[in-house]
């Protein structure tokens, strides 16, 4: 039933035919369960887990790799191969791929935990009048039409509609559901907002929250999934994850890698078709089958094997810098996704908040003999904690606030017309509530205040232990007064007042609203001299006044104290009693900002990130918060940047598209709206990261291209996001967003990196195949120098420094091309030099080396023709180690050099030298270490086909590796002058690149 909330009792009640007082009869039950369904939100079936694991492999480059692979394996044993030869590269592949989707595997399971952990708010038992009796029930069989009692603590089983109330008032906690910061009256009558949101049907308790004042009946009108829970379920099953940035840059430029490498793969084998015939393959079936192997080499050549690994490896790193910042990364891709963020959707309670209810201003009457006849104190401290001062209205700290009777009093009645509890939780090292906030904020004032007595008091409390400094003060009124009766808050009131006797003189303390209060005060507690007068109409009009600046301009929470001496011996009392009060103050309180939030607000202005507010709480209480933490600078009009819910969604289609340009407060929204608010974000190309703490968050979580989830939060909203603060503090998001631009520039340092020494390689087998040499590099060396000696570096680079400026750039643009245009014009100017440094390195072993034969260039190109010609030397030359072996040595040096390179994308290095990032330089140490010993280790020799270098070998390595600093240098000198920039890019055709390529 969707609109119990605007129907009366009798209504409703009429609707599901069911007496208040007797209940469903059996029948209607069976009925209504026949009809309505379960009271369960059905298990949705999970992707099975070979579905999962074949999904990872759904990608053009693996599915290349796994066709070299097999074909690799096939040609080997058509060859004649056995062992460790034939097996050894389709393994070393498919270990790879293996582990790629091990991580992928994990990664998706991770996202079905939010649906399961949504159950856990629901209730398991209910209290149900069913044939005139009441009896205790399993909340699965709850039906549409069923009568439920609820009490204080009881978890609300399924959406009802209240119908009776069983004490003054029902409050309920639904802070899971709206992210309101306090618990919520509930009412009997109906509600006739037009578009209302869940915090405008105050007649309906909604299934997961929880009752935390009172007793009530209530008619059940949802159950399972046309519950608030069951719409959240469903709105989290609708959402598909997205992927990130990142990965969509890298499939991307995989599926164009792909392309690139199928298309040069057949044109070396179609180009070499006229050599299958040669002498020394022996036949034209066998030469077919060498240049295929030579394509496949090509293709192993081609893709960047270890890239995954090294991106994960990276992210990895990038986790545990932010796990220093109290940010625990669930997701690894989200990382690089805070780089890029656009939009800060942050809710306000608790992240922008303390989420600790404290007082902040307390009025009182000075003396009715000058003017202005009221005094303003100040209070600091905005957590729990008992520590804090108060200030006068000069900004004078008090020594002993107890000395003023205002204060006294005041503290006096926070302590005693108080039901809730302050204590240290030694676990957590912080102080916890137990109760209404508005209450334990009362309770920490009184530790503010301090006692009366001796002069040594502030200093004599800071020496006990925090968990009896907790409630010292507190307990210390509690054991001076002893309390008789209470009368309970009641709305009609909006009061409570409590009976205390000490000293065989009976005092009753109240607290309430102020307009409840004041309007039963007769007198007035004077600060000056602690002396009662009649409050007199100038005096009421003053504190009229400072209740009016309390709650509207400073939006504080307002809350008056007054007291009465009662007859002595009194044992009870009653609402008569409550009037001939005597006033002793005014107290305003509010949920604080927290104190860094301001300059992380800043900081995202610098950056270029929008923050938009978003919460359940009224819209002015909102803007004040919005003013205080510089949301709202420079803004003098707030229209056109604060909307509610309901505002936001009533405009039309072009003034919606401006609103979301501009907005900066989303307010009085309930789940669908901050899920709508992503949507409409994402659309317009943003990219957003949502915070949020309770179930109500969970689908805008899912749905963020980042999810922030506080530390504090639900389970559900945890297993929902990407992120989860563990100091629950917006600051911590501004820092995280540093990080993730940090670790976004190293990524892609070292994709390019890796890429560049692709192109190299791909270089060197087409190069050498056109020209008719013999094989420069087999597969299991290019193997090698993809994984080791390119993922060492490529890894390393991940601890890049981060620019000094990365916290004052705009974001990216989602759609900026991993490699660009010109990017990707210096690495194949690299990746062409490395890729013949390489033949180089080769051809001089052949013809000018002193350990070589000293051929002549056109014996080497035509070396297939051998055995078919009368030469001056053994055809079995060709199949020498050694020229492959400097091949190799060139190849993995020059990389060396390149890694040197990608310490920054534009600065020279004698800007940036080598030892700003000494994991770079240790893991290139590291490599030729692995890399001399493949030399010079005669196992690992034989494994990959090489042999021990010479001293005069190493030397032209060198000679033939070094440039490559050189030519970068050049070409980061033409990327710092803009007119260079845009030179090489007329030298080629923009429709060779990908599309995001000839964008930017």
């Amino acid at each position: 039933m969707e609109d119990a909330y605007a129907k009366s009792v009798a209504e409703v009640l009429e609707a599901f035919g069911v007496d208040r007082t007797k209940g469903l009869s059996d029948s209607q039950v069976e009925q209504h369960a026949r009809l309505y369904g379960k009271n369960v939100l059905p298990q949705e079936e999970s992707t099975p887990f070979w579905k999962l694991v074949l999904k990872q492999f759904d990608d053009l480059l693996v599915k290349i790799l796994i066709a070299a692979a097999v074909i690799s394996f096939l040609l080997a044993r058509m060859n004649g191969e056995t062992g460790l030869s034939a097996f050894l590269e389709p393994s070393v592949i498919f270990m790879i791929l293996a582990a790629n989707a091990a991580v992928g595997v994990i990664t998706e399971t991770n996202a079905e935990k939010a649906l399961e952990e949504l159950r856990a708010y629901q209730a398991d038992i209910a209290t149900v009048l069913r044939n005139g009796c009441f009896s205790i029930l399993p909340a699965t069989e709850l039906v549409p039409g069923d009568i439920v009692e609820v009490g204080v603590g009881c978890k609300v089983p399924a959406d009802m509609r209240m119908v009776e109330m069983l004490s003054h008032q029902l409050r309920v906690d639904q802070a899971i559901l709206t992210g309101e910061s306090c618990s919520v009256a509930k009412e009997l009558e109906s509600t006739s907002a037009m578009n209302a949101v869940y915090q405008d049907k105050t007649n309906i308790l909604f299934s997961g929250t929880v009752v935390v004042a009172g007793r009530a009946r209530a008619v059940v009108i949802g159950v399972g999934s046309n519950t608030a829970m069951g719409s959240i379920r469903d709105a989290m099953l609708r959402t598909e994850d997205e992927a990130t940035p990142l990965k969509k840059k890298l499939d991307e430029f995989g599926t164009f890698l792909a392309k690139v490498i199928a298309g040069i793969c057949i044109l070396v084998w179609v180009v070499n078709i006229g050599h299958f015939r040669d002498p020394s393959h022996g036949g034209f079936v066998r030469g077919a089958i060498h240049y295929f192997k030579v394509a496949v080499a090509l293709a192993v050549a081609a893709i960047p094997e270890g890239l995954p690994a090294v991106v994960t490896t990276c992210l990895a790193l990038g986790t545990k810098r932010m796990a220093r910042l109290s940010a625990i990364v669930r997701s690894l891709p989200s990382v690089e996704t805070l780089g890029c963020t656009t939009v800060i959707c942050s809710d306000k309670t608790g992240t922008l908040t303390t989420n600790m209810m404290s007082v902040s201003k307390v009025c009182v009457v000075r003396s009715v003999h000058q003017r202005p006849m009221t005094d303003e104190y100040s209070i600091s401290g905005t957590t729990f904690a008992p520590e804090g001062f108060i200030y006068d209205a000069g900004g004078l700290q008090l020594e002993f606030p107890p000395q003023s009777p205002c204060l006294l009093h005041l503290a006096m009645c926070s302590a005693l017309c108080n039901e809730s509890t302050l204590q240290f939780n030694p676990d957590k090292k912080c102080y916890e509530k137990i109760g209404e906030s508005t209450e334990v904020a009362l309770r920490v004032l009184v530790e503010k205040v301090g006692l009366p007595g001796f002069d040594s008091m502030p200093s004599a409390l800071n020496m006990l232990t925090k968990h009896e400094r907790a409630s010292y003060c507190n307990r210390y009124w509690e054991n001076q007064f002893r309390k008789i009766s209470i009368l309970e808050f009641s709305r009609d009131r909006k009061m409570m007042s409590v009976l205390c006797s000490r000293k065989q003189q009976e005092i009753m303390f109240s607290k309430g609203a102020p307009e409840s209060i004041m309007a039963r005060c007769t007198h007035i507690l004077c600060n000056d001299d602690g002396s009662s007068v009649p409050l007199t109409m100038d005096i009421r009009n003053e504190l009229e006044a400072r209740f009016q600046s309390f709650a509207g301009k400073d939006t504080l929470r307002c809350l008056a104290l007054a007291l009465k001496r009662m007859p002595a011996g009194q044992q009870s009392i009653s609402y008569a009693d409550e009037a001939n009060l005597t006033f002793i103050g005014l107290v305003g309180m509010l949920d604080p900002p927290r104190e860094e939030v301001r300059d992380a607000i800043h900081s995202c202005m610098s950056a270029g990130i929008r923050v938009i507010v978003v919460t359940g709480d009224n819209k002015s209480t909102a803007e004040s918060l919005c003013r205080q933490i510089g949301a709202f600078e420079h803004l003098d009009d707030f229209a056109g940047y604060s909307y509610t819910a309901s505002e936001f969604e009533g405009l039309p289609p072009l003034e919606r598209t401006n609103a979301l340009q501009r907005m900066v407060l989303f307010s009085r929204v309930e789940p669908s709206h901050k899920k709508m608010l992503v949507e409409a974000l994402q659309t317009h190309n943003e990219v957003v990261a949502m915070t949020g703490d309770g179930v109500n968050d969970a689908p805008a979580l899912k749905k963020a291209d980042i999810g922030i989830a506080m530390g504090s939060g639900t389970a559900v909203a945890k297993s929902a996001s990407d992120m989860v603060l563990a100091d629950d503090n917006f600051a911590t998001i501004v820092a995280a967003v540093a990080e993730g631009r940090a670790i976004y520039n190293n990524t892609k340092q070292f994709i390019r990196y890796m890429i560049s020494s692709n192109i190299g390689e791909v270089v060197c087998i087409f190069v050498a195949a056109v020209l008719g040499m013999p094989d420069t590099l087999i597969p299991v060396q290019l193997l090698w120098v993809n994984l080791v000696t390119d993922g060492l570096p490529a890894t390393a680079i991940g601890f890049n420094k981060p620019d000094g400026n990365i916290m004052t750039v705009k974001p990216r643009k989602v759609n900026e091309a991993v490699v660009s245009g010109w990017l990707f014009f210096r690495y194949l100017v690299i990746g062409a030099y490395v890729g013949l440094a390489t033949i180089a390195g080769f051809v001089w072993w052949f013809v000018y080396s002193e350990n070589g034969p000293g051929l002549p260039y056109s014996e080497l190109v035509n070396f297939d023709s051998c055995s078919a010609r009368q030469t001056s030397y053994p055809c079995s030359i060709f199949e020498d180690r050694h020229p492959s072996t400097v091949s190799m040595t060139v190849l993995v040096v020059v990389e060396m050099f390149n890694a040197l390179n990608n310490l920054s994308e534009n600065q020279s290095l004698l800007v940036i030298h080598p030892w700003s990032n000494l994991w770079l330089v240790g893991s290139i140490i590291l490599t030729m270490l692995l890399h001399v010993a493949v030399l010079y280790i005669e196992p690992l020799a034989a494994l990959f086909s090489v042999s021990p270098l010479s001293w005069a070998e190493w030397k032209i390595v060198l000679y033939l590796s070094f440039p490559v600093i050189l030519i970068d240098e050049v070409l980061k000198l033409f990327s710092r002058s803009p007119r260079g920039r845009r030179f090489p890019l007329r030298l080629w055709r923009r429709d060779i690149l990908p599309k995001e390529s000839r964008d930017n």
